[in-house]
């Protein structure tokens, strides 16, 4: 049965990439929004920052005006935007609303040329052109052809990772790069047809498309019904293989497999999936000969180190780029030779460039000796920034390289348990290993949170209570990781 053609939703440009992306996830989107997992704190704000790099920009095009209606008054938006295109003093129209064959549009920069002629600004908060954007930009020049617009060109602002900020004044020029996309968003006219009226006819349907969760459903973007839709998988879903290719998971679903524990001897996987696969039809742990010789070769005293950054797509200090990874805290435990754990921790309070009273501090807790056991090789990564950017403290810096030990390689090469459910990341390993020390009682889950959190604590606007209490989470999210990396290798050892 049919819906009445009437009642199929509008397009939107979101809209049709996330059905580009996934029909199931447009299909969702328009008749089951209420299955959505709501939006987390981290992605709130990385709304927030493109919506401020995207205000941003328009001050490269003055002489404009804001289409102030929303997505929820898109006639009105239409309305005002021909009435500023009708104006010829108005030398720019920000989120310029149009409609053209179901599809509505809001337009970041439409920028006014001479004889009828406009450019097509699209901005982004990244770093790069990349390949998705081409049907973003795509899509808009479209609606904008098919309602009678002459473009000139179609134009793809994004950030310059190389700007550097002077501390006093931000150089939009330098901040922003521009990509000229018009021969792409032109070729790519040919399939929109085709597509449009795809995806026209599944919202028409009465059923959803039947679509299988898989690696789809977090390229190019992460699906919001991703809890929802796999709800139903197997506890050791295939997708949980270390690396596993599209192509390999294709195949396991033609022989109708989904569970890990059911596929079968000589199914070509790698060393890791091969690993994966086995502890799963075994229901044990795999430990490596070498494991016991990896976690005991370090130096006393051993250093458990942690930190945590934010990046911001706007510098906010001088000398720092868009997206620079600017360190802000670090936990360090230290297991003495006698068995005795220290915790030192660092956390900067002020709203300042904390990478100075980082390193300092830093450095006088690591002293000159003992081993550093970071997991992953984050913390040399900051590290060697940090060295590059304080000429002075170069070579203390990088003399602390050489101690460093990367628990996420040694548990990768040498362990495995079924708990961890194909992934190493310590958020998956510690309650896989020591069930009591999971992260579920934190404020603060992860990263990027932490990140968030930070800047949060160090706007003025934030109450001093507040403040407090996200000094508090903080410090307890960092010491967390490192008390984890201690008692992770504690309970390896004792397998022994």
């Amino acid at each position: 049965m049919k819906k009445n053609s009437e009642n199929i939703p509008m397009l939107s440009k979101t809209r049709y990439q996330a059905g580009l992306q996934c029909p199931l996830r447009l299909w969702h989107t328009c008749y089951n929004r209420e299955m959505a997992t709501e939006v987390s704190r981290v992605q709130k704000a990385i709304f927030h920052m493109g919506h401020r790099v995207g205000e941003l920009a328009t001050a490269l095009y003055p002489g404009g005006i804001r289409i102030e209606e929303d997505h929820l008054h898109n006639q009105e938006a239409i309305m005002s935007t021909l009435a500023a295109m009708g104006d010829p003093n108005v030398k720019a129209i920000y989120e310029a609303g149009f409609l053209y064959d179901e599809v509505r549009i809001r337009v970041d920069i439409l920028q006014r040329l001479k004889n009828d002629k406009w450019n097509l600004i699209e901005v982004k908060s990244s770093t790069r052109v990349k390949e998705e954007y081409y049907g973003d930009v795509g899509i808009q020049y479209y609606v904008l052809k098919g309602v009678g617009l002459h473009i000139d060109r179609v134009y793809l602002m994004h950030l310059n990772n190389q700007y550097v900020y002077n501390g006093k004044k931000l150089d939009l020029e330098g901040l922003f790069l521009s990509s000229d996309l018009t021969e792409k968003a032109i070729a790519y006219q040919e399939e929109i047809p085709a597509l449009l009226a795809g995806l026209k006819k599944m919202l028409a349907d009465s059923d959803p498309p039947g679509i299988t969760p898989s690696k789809h459903c977090n390229r190019p973007y992460g699906c919001e019904f991703w809890k929802y839709c796999t709800k139903g998988m197997p506890d050791h879903w295939v997708i949980q293989l270390s690396g596993i290719g599209q192509n390999r998971l294709d195949e396991l679903e033609e022989m109708g497999i989904y569970d890990i524990g059911e596929i079968p001897d000589g199914f070509a996987l790698n060393a890791i999936q091969e690993r994966i696969r086995n502890c799963v039809v075994n229901n044990e742990a795999y430990i490596s000969r070498e494991l016991k010789e990896e976690l005991e070769d370090m130096e006393f005293p051993v250093h458990f180190l942690d930190f945590e950054t934010f990046g911001l797509a706007i510098p906010r200090y001088a000398g720092t780029r868009p997206y620079q990874a600017v360190p802000f805290q670090w936990s360090d435990h230290i297991l003495h030779k006698d068995g005795k754990i220290e915790h030192r921790e660092y956390l900067c309070e002020e709203d300042k460039d904390p990478r100075e009273e980082f390193t300092l501090t830093l450095l006088d807790v690591l002293g000159c000796k003992g081993s550093i056991v970071t997991y992953t090789d984050y913390e040399k990564k900051i590290i060697e920034a940090l060295a590059e950017d304080q000429p002075e403290r170069h070579k203390p810096l990088l003399a602390t390289l050489d101690r460093l030990v990367d628990l996420y390689r040694i548990i990768r090469n040498n362990y495995y348990h079924p708990r961890f459910h194909g992934s190493f990341s310590l958020k998956s390993v510690l309650p896989a290993i020591i069930p009591e020390l999971s992260y579920d009682s934190l404020t603060v889950q992860e990263g990027q949170e932490a990140g968030i959190e930070y800047m949060r604590m160090i706007d003025p606007s934030t109450p001093v209570n507040e403040k407090e209490k996200i000094k508090k989470d903080l410090l307890e999210y960092c010491g967390h990781d490192t008390l984890a990396m201690v008692r992770i290798r504690e309970a390896l050892l004792e397998l022994f």
